[in-house]
This record gives structure tokens, sequence and C-alpha cells, in this order.
């Protein structure tokens, strides 16, 4: 799978350059790399308040590339793809033997990773002048989810726990995706801009559950 993403964000980069950097009143193309920070649901229902939308999330670090192929000043055709990573040590409850009723602290490690390779269209002001530039985006494609589960422990002792829940093995689905949301970039020359904070909703659809993240980004636009 990275090495899917990594053959798709050349091309996307690639692009880019490849209708070149300017017009002759607004940048044709752009190309973004940069910091990815998802706020992944874990399908805990929480609440309804922004507090809970929040509480039960866990956070992934990666990286986010685009391209965008601009079809006018004000409208672009864009690619987008991210990858962010995760490694958490979970503990809870599940009802095992030694008998019926009885309450067993379950822990293991998990490694996990979560991609998102998109496409859609932006909103944004691509004159060669201004010094902020708002934009917005639409990007709808596949998410792809990988965990792999190690040193699972249950207490008490219980024959056969890491085999009852995987221990060693990797669980991977794939789904539909979107990333819908915008953020503000600023201008620093006609090739340079930087963009200082990107916001997404993310839903990814996996195993029949809509998993409502939330993807942060910041980086540069060139």
């Amino acid at each position: 799978m990275k090495k899917v993403i990594l053959a798709f964000s050349f091309t996307v980069v690639a692009s880019v350059f490849a209708v070149g950097q300017s017009g002759d009143d607004y940048k044709k193309g752009e190309g973004y790399v940069g910091y990815s920070n998802g706020q992944i649901d874990t399908g805990f229902d929480a609440g309804d308040s922004v507090d809970d939308f929040f509480r039960e999330r866990e956070s992934f670090n990666g990286v986010n590339i685009s391209g965008v192929y601009n079809v006018s000043r004000y409208f672009g055709i864009k690619g987008d793809v991210s990858g962010t990573y995760n490694n958490t040590r979970f503990t809870g409850e599940s009802f095992l033997p030694p008998g019926p009723g009885v309450p067993t602290a379950i822990s293991f490690n998990a490694k996990s990773s979560l991609y998102n390779i998109l496409g859609g269209v932006q909103i944004k002001d691509n004159s060669n002048s201004g010094r902020f530039k708002p934009f917005a985006h639409a990007l709808v494609g596949a998410g792809h989810a990988r965990s792999r589960i190690s040193e699972v422990t249950c207490t008490p002792s219980t024959a056969g726990c890491g085999d009852i829940f995987g221990n060693g093995e990797t669980f991977s689905e794939t789904g539909f995706a979107g990333a819908f949301g915008g953020g503000i970039d600023i201008r620093l020359n006609n090739r340079i801009q930087i963009r200082a904070i990107q916001l997404d909703y993310n839903p990814v659809r996996l195993d029949g559950f809509t998993q409502n993240n939330v993807r942060i980004g910041a980086g540069i636009v060139f």
C-alpha cells in the first residue's frame, strides 16, 4: 500500500510541473506537501457535545500531498493523498473464562495506519496577487486502514487469550472516504505559499461503520 501511495504522490506532484507554475494572470497548477494529523474516530459513542466529539479519538501523525490543475482563476481539479500512523496500547474488559460473567482485563498493542486517496475540486483565488488565499475543497475516493495486534495479555491469565484477540495478526479494510473542508494559504511570492492551516471532515466507511474523522494539516504550497 505504501508503494501505491508513493507512486500516486509522485504522479500528482509531477503533473503540477507539467502544466507550469503560472499563467498570464493566475497559477495554472499548484502542489502541496505538509504535515497531517488525523483525529481518528474510535467508534465509542461519548455523547452529543463538541467535547464529546473529540474525547474518544486517537491521534494519527503523517504526511499529506496534493496537486491541483486550475482550469480557471477560481476553480481547480485536485488529487490528494495522505498517510497517517499511530502506535497505541489499548486496555479494556471482556467476558471470557474462567467463568460466565467474570470480567477479564484485555491489553494489547495496536500499530495502525490510515491512508486516503482522494480526488475532487478546489475553490481558491489563484491570481498572482494578494497575501491571503483562503480555499475550500470537496474530495471523495478510498480510505485504507491497517492495524497489527501484538503483546496481548489477559488478567486473570486465560488460555488462548492471544489467539482469541488476534495476537500477531494484521487486519486491513478498504472503503469509501472523503475530505470536505479548506483552509488558508499565505502567499510569499508567485511560486511559494505557506499553508497556515487545513481542516477537513474526513469520513471513512469501513466494515459497515463510518469513522467521523478530522484531518488537520500545515505545510508548503508551490
